[in-house]
């Protein structure tokens, strides 16, 4: 017993000794590489993804994940190593290193916000900031989402937003108009990677506006004039187009053709050289229509360059051109069609940006904008003509045909120009952000021969903060200075309330509030004018808006159902009207209402989104309505369903993905301008079905039919929509990760 107790001991002991040395060996002969994470404000980043992949040979990775105090650690064989940090909400960093025998190598990495993540909100505060700590009701739409849809054109899926109305004076091609919540078409501030694309004025076309190359969709609704100042009088879209991300090079092709002569064609190149990233394409566009002069053709170039200096320092330049040509039949369903008027347009807009840090807190920005709009609407002959009338002894047409209206030729060429300058300044601390900023912006405008020119600048200031984990409290106030009508300033301000956590069935309830004060721009027509028939007046006033915003978040069955529900109530002041032979401050007008929106996983492979707006808007004042009797007091405002909606199904399984969209509206107020005594436009159901299918990793066949039930409708009296139109593509990808 006692040689048996000796034995164990001395073995334990040379079990022990044999032990401490293999692991003090495998100690000696490993490194460690630790590291703690955080965001711009100094917060522990967590559920960051760390991978480090050995160098030269590609494959060999091990992985971490970053605890709720940022903190990860990884145990390496001694050589070269490329580290990678991932996260759903911040932009990935990549480090080369290398670590020798029993080395300890600590990482301290301040991730930045992705700008391109659904998770990332940008255009509702200066700084980039988590879908949580917005107070205003905002809409994010994914890359994932347009493909899902096989979207082309930006304005139909605007309209499946919640608050979104569309008015199309046509099929593809036709001026396409968009209205939020309410506000007038031109009260929608638009952006493209941060530059403004609206005409001066506000108003702007998104008939040629395509989806190539568009990577994120951003919509806030509310007054946000004292971030962006005129025209975001009832909110902002802005678009992001796609930056390239993978080290092998990523080339996208697609075809596809379809009904009414439709063909389209597009590619896209992109990937990560060294300190560059690029990405680059090209679209084609073109379709018959359906109808004499209905043919629209569009083309699109894109591209996007960045040049990393630091993780901090980035310089980066955005560009996109659209040109178009469209045949424009008219009211059709009140007048012969026109048979040679057409409307040609090129939009330009660009972008460079310098992002740069100085230390932890300080964030700066120099900012180069510019856009263009180049305008041919041409009608050089009369193709219909009232014989009884006088004023239509026009140059006809051989074929043209008498008709109770006249067809008016005419020519008209606009260039319209915005070119400015921002810097902006923000210091980061642990509970929020405060920004300072300064814009100068310069417009040109020729309107079919003189020129017009307006130089504005404006002073900011934006914060949010966070006093604690439950409460955001935000605003922001604006000085602009235009050489219109003068000095304003305006305001908004903000508060988003946790009123309870969880991820059971009863999961998180989030409260939110937020005031905002809009202004517009007269546009130069009405401002500089020296038709003696539409007389400029350079007295007016901007128009102005007051918006409040009050909604409730509510996530049920662990986060796979989410239930919103915002009340919106606007008030538009000062509204430019046309009385006699000029322009006037006398209109005015209000919208409220609610916007419902109901996000589901019903299973793995099936979504379903739905949203609901009600919008009761009406017109308060118009002295000058005696030229549209549409738009007299109390009536509600053109083009503005009072009820809208819409419910898309996404099923996706195996290899394949289905997508039934329907969008429905009720009666709107319209008007033809020439037939007087028809004021309204019936309500109507419209579904679109897209589905796809990848037969190998990297090429798929899709098909879309749009308008499934081939339903007659019109989105702007007088001019009837396309019919069903389906269309069947491929699409290769090569190369990426």
């Amino acid at each position: 017993m006692r040689i048996s107790l000796r034995f164990s001991v001395v073995l334990g002991l040379i079990l022990s000794a044999v032990l401490s040395g293999h692991l003090c060996a495998r100690a000696q002969s490993t490194a460690t590489l630790t590291g703690t994470l955080t965001d711009p404000s100094g917060a522990a980043v967590a559920r960051a993804a760390v991978s480090a992949e050995r160098l030269p040979a590609p494959g060999n990775l091990q992985r971490a994940t970053s605890g709720d105090d940022g903190r990860f650690t990884l145990s390496l064989a001694p050589g070269k190593y490329r580290v990678r940090i991932t996260h759903p909400s911040f932009a990935r960093v990549e480090e080369d290193l290398a670590l020798t025998v029993g080395e300890t190598r600590e990482l301290r990495i301040r991730l930045e916000l992705e700008r391109l993540a659904a998770t990332v909100v940008v255009s509702a505060h200066a700084e980039p900031a988590a879908v949580e700590a917005i107070t205003a009701p905002i809409s994010v739409v994914t890359r994932e989402e347009i493909e899902q849809r096989q979207s082309v054109s930006l304005a139909p899926l605007l309209e499946s937003l919640p608050g979104f109305s569309l008015g199309r004076t046509g099929r593809e091609g036709g001026v396409t108009s968009l209205f939020l919540n309410g506000g007038n078409y031109n009260f929608t501030k638009v952006l493209v990677d941060g530059t403004a694309v609206n005409e001066p004025g506000g108003a702007i076309d998104f008939s040629n506006f395509t989806l190539d190359n568009v990577e994120k969709i951003e919509v806030v609704r509310g007054a946000e004039s004292a971030l962006y100042g005129s025209d975001a009088m009832a909110g902002v879209v802005q678009v992001f187009t796609h930056r390239g991300t993978t080290r092998r090079p990523q080339l996208i092709l697609l075809a596809e053709g379809g009904g009414f002569s439709t063909a389209r064609g597009a590619a896209q190149l992109s990937g990560l050289v060294g300190h560059l990233d690029y990405s680059a394409a090209a679209a084609y566009f073109e379709t018959a229509g359906q109808g004499p002069n209905d043919g629209f053709l569009n083309r699109t170039l894109n591209g996007n360059f960045g040049w990393r200096f630091t993780e901090t320092n980035r310089v980066r330049l955005s560009l996109r051109n659209n040109t178009s040509d469209a045949g424009v039949a008219g009211q059709t369903l009140i007048t012969p069609p026109d048979l040679d008027q057409h409307n040609g347009l090129r939009n330009f807009s660009a972008n460079l940006r310098w992002d740069l840090a100085t230390g932890s807190h300080w964030r700066h920005r120099l900012a180069g904008t510019e856009a263009y709009n180049r305008q041919l609407f041409d009608n050089p002959i009369s193709d219909f003509f009232n014989p009884q009338d006088p004023f239509c002894n026009f140059p006809h047409s051989p074929t043209a045909v008498p008709s109770d209206f006249c067809d008016f030729p005419f020519t008209v060429r606009n260039q319209l120009n915005r070119a400015g300058f921002q810097e902006q300044s923000s210091y980061l601390f642990r509970h929020g952000a405060v920004t300072a900023g300064y814009q100068y912006e310069v417009e040109n405008g020729w309107l079919s021969g003189p020129h017009f020119r307006r130089n504005n600048q404006a002073g900011f200031f934006d914060a949010r903060y966070q006093p604690w984990r439950r409460l955001t409290l935000s605003g922001g106030v604006r000085a602009e200075a235009n050489d219109s009508f003068g000095t304003r300033v305006v305001p908004r301000a903000g508060v988003a309330y946790a009123l309870r956590d969880g991820r059971d069935f009863w999961g998180a309830t989030r409260l939110r509030f937020s005031y905002g004060q809009g202004i517009k721009e007269p546009s130069l027509v009405q401002s500089f004018s020296a038709n003696p028939f539409f007389l400029g007046n350079p007295n007016l006033r901007p128009e102005r808006s007051r918006t409040f915003n009050a909604g409730v978040e509510q996530r049920l069955a662990s986060d796979r159902v989410r239930v919103t529900a915002d009340y919106f109530d606007n008030r538009f002041r000062d509204l430019v009207s046309f009385g006699g032979s000029t322009f006037f401050n006398t209109d005015l007008a209000r919208a409220r209402g609610s916007n419902v929106v109901v996000e589901a996983r019903l299973m793995r492979w099936l979504n379903v989104n739905g949203n609901y707006t009600y919008d009761d808007s009406r017109v308060l004042k118009a002295p000058n309505a005696i030229f549209d009797p549409a738009a007299s007091e109390g009536n509600r405002l053109l083009r503005r369903p009072v009820h809208s909606g819409n419910l898309i199904l996404n099923a996706s399984f195996l290899r394949m993905n289905w997508n039934l969209a329907g969008y429905f509206t009720g009666r709107r107020t319209d008007s033809s301008f020439v037939a007087p005594g028809v004021t309204t436009i019936p309500g109507y159901a419209r579904f679109d079905l897209a589905t796809s299918y990848e037969i190998r990793r990297g090429v798929t066949v899709y098909g879309r039919v749009a308008n499934l039930f081939d339903k007659q409708f019109q989105d702007a009296l007088g001019f009837p929509a396309l019919g069903r139109d389906f269309r069947l593509g491929v699409k290769f990808a090569l190369g990426g990760e």
